[in-house]
């Protein structure tokens, strides 16, 4: 590495490949930082009044700050580098396991979004004191603040963070603590001092920052020799192999574990952060900071749009172009030699393709990794300090506790998260790898929190009996049955194991204990005013706006091959549905505003 201070440039050379920062790309990189820090603290006076606007941002969020705010939160670093693992591992087909997740989206829109906002929760922890009762249910909030607050955030932010060493370290040549720290003070002081509307209104600029970034970085992927541009990228035979929308059904395998298992069970049975069945996490805390229900709503249909339609599109060529040029992980490794072997996965392509990003330009793409990063960070510290403040500190440990006590907790909740997460980084190895163990953990449970809304039978014991199995299982088949000298068990074969013995479990501990008592399911009902038939129009909304996204998303895919046939066929497919989906959403906030429309439940009182 060379630093030649009259040049404001840092230069390293890595077996021919070489990356420079000059005067405008520090100038980018610098003005970014300036820009979070500048919103953190014009928002910490007002996240430092009160509880509710440091955590929710006082309930006063319009819709189309929301839906971009959920775009940012879900756009992490990590995101680009999986998505090109699975089209290097099996082609753009291998996405289903996330596609698949867009029904569990617009489910959650227009049957779960205004129920969560009538619930009054300032968490979706909170949920389980507003619908079960006793011992068990303080006990299931008390454990999720924890389990979620801390074990699962640690792990999600480290996968992010994980992202960051290899973007790192492949662009600025640094070492992996150096990085760590780096970003774990940058994130701390972004996310403690604005609170939860700094993170909304910085979430704003971030995801046009890292969209800007993806095209740019997506340009020049393109323009390099041996991908010849476009066109003849397109026509590459290696890249053409891995093009499909679907997945060889020739290859049941593939075929199986990509998409069937995925569009059929996946969505509505496995809980995965970001993409709950039913809603929560950070979804939920920004759901829950609407102005309305109706923001609410709108603010989620945006977020879907973007997310699946429109937003992948430029790590998507990227990833095609990175065939070409990195053709497996032994170019990879001979390209970047000071990378850690141990790091060196198909994921580590996407920033090796921003290596060819000239100055200028190459601080912008910079500056929206970081964005990407720190949005995803921000989204989990804010959620994980709101679960260990209002959830476990508040409700078990100093029930009295005032306003400025639980944003200082908060706030000392977030320096540890980053500390804990920083210190797993090193050792997650892979996007992909870390994200089918969270599916696997996470199987079996969906479910339930689909049914809990309505089938009153289900109680605390019912949900403390699904987490606990799911999570015995998942460890037990990754961990233990591989040195049993058994025959190997494929992702998708755990996946369905686990699954199994979850639902059998869950399902069989609600038909032998009993219900939540009688005044608290009632209070609950009466909170929430289901409807038999506001359920009924919101899965035919559903059904239609996900038609509607899903051929949108095939239509540019489509455009951007050049299928023009099929791209027009697909436009007209989501513009007809999308039209078709208006009626249908008044005749559901007809239904929801009727105040004389008489309450009744799937299985009230079973």
């Amino acid at each position: 590495m060379s630093i030649k201070g009259n040049a404001f440039s840092l230069q390293f050379y890595q077996m021919g490949y070489t990356v420079r920062f000059n005067f405008l790309d520090w100038m980018a990189i610098v003005l970014f930082f300036a820009a979070l820090v500048g919103i953190a603290f014009g928002c910490s006076r007002k996240a430092s009044k009160d509880a509710k606007d440091f955590f929710l941002s006082g309930r006063s969020m319009p819709w189309w700050l929301i839906g971009v705010s959920m775009c940012a939160a879900t756009t992490s670093t990590n995101s680009a580098n999986m998505f090109t693992e699975f089209i290097r591992n099996s082609g753009l087909s291998e996405n289903w396991k996330w596609w698949a997740f867009l029904l569990t989206g617009m489910l959650t829109v227009f049957v779960y979004s205004k129920l969560w906002v009538r619930s009054g929760a300032k968490s979706d922890i909170e949920f389980y004191e507003l619908r079960y009762s006793g011992r068990a249910a303080a006990f299931l909030r008390g454990f999720r603040a924890l389990y979620l607050g801390i074990v699962f955030n640690v792990i999600t932010t480290g996968l992010v963070m994980l992202a960051a060493i290899k973007i790192g370290q492949v662009l600025f040549g640094l070492d992996q603590w150096t990085i760590i720290v780096m970003t774990s003070v940058c994130s701390i002081i972004y996310s403690a001092l604005g609170g939860f509307r700094g993170a909304i209104y910085t979430d704003f600029l971030l995801f046009i920052l890292i969209m800007v970034g993806a095209v740019v970085g997506m340009v020049y992927a393109l323009g390099r020799p041996e991908v010849g541009g476009f066109a003849a990228m397109m026509q590459n035979p290696v890249v053409q192999k891995h093009l499909s929308f679907l997945p060889d059904v020739n290859n049941t395998e593939l075929f199986v574990s990509v998409f069937v298992i995925p569009i059929a069970i996946q969505w509505w049975n496995v809980w995965y952060p970001g993409s709950e069945p039913g809603g929560g996490g950070y979804i939920v805390q920004r759901m829950l900071s609407a102005k309305s229900e109706n923001h609410c709503v709108a603010g989620s249909i945006l977020y879907q749009v973007i997310n699946y339609a429109i937003r992948p599109w430029p790590w998507y060529l990227t990833a095609f172009a990175s065939l070409i040029v990195f053709p497996d992980l032994a170019s990879l490794q001979k390209a970047f030699p000071n990378v850690n072997p141990a790091l060196v996965k198909g994921d580590l392509a996407y920033p090796a393709m921003l290596t060819f990003v000239p100055n200028g330009w190459l601080g912008v793409v910079a500056a929206s990794m970081m964005g990407a990063l720190f949005s995803t960070v921000a989204a989990h510290l804010s959620m994980g300090s709101n679960y260990i403040a209002n959830d476990f500190w508040k409700r078990f440990v100093r029930p009295d506790a005032g306003e400025r006590e639980l944003i200082i907790v908060g706030r000392v909740t977030v320096i540890v998260l980053m500390v804990l997460s920083g210190l797993l980084a090193p050792v997650l190895s892979s996007a992909g790898a870390v994200f089918n163990l969270i599916l696997q953990i996470g199987a079996g449970t969906g479910l339930i929190y689909l049914l809990r809304w309505f089938w009153m039978r289900i109680n605390a014991w019912s949900e403390i009996t699904a987490m606990a199995v799911s999570f015995i299982v998942a460890v037990f088949l990754q961990l233990v049955y591989p040195h049993l000298g058994l025959p190997p068990l494929l992702s998708w074969h755990r996946l369905l194991i686990v699954m199994a013995i979850t639902t059998v479990a869950w399902v069989g501990v609600t038909l032998v204990t009993p219900p939540t008592d009688a005044v608290k399911r009632a209070s609950f009902q009466n909170k929430i005013r289901a409807n038999k038939h506001d359920i009924a129009w919101g899965l035919l909304a559903m059904t239609i706006a996900s038609v509607c996204v899903y051929a949108l998303m095939f239509a540019s895919g489509c455009w951007i091959y050049g299928k023009t046939v099929l791209a027009a066929t697909m436009t007209v497919i989501s513009i007809v549905f999308g039209l078709v989906l208006i009626p249908v959403v008044r005749k559901l906030n007809a239904e929801q505003s009727d105040e004389n429309c008489e309450f009744q439940t799937l299985n009230p009182g079973v």
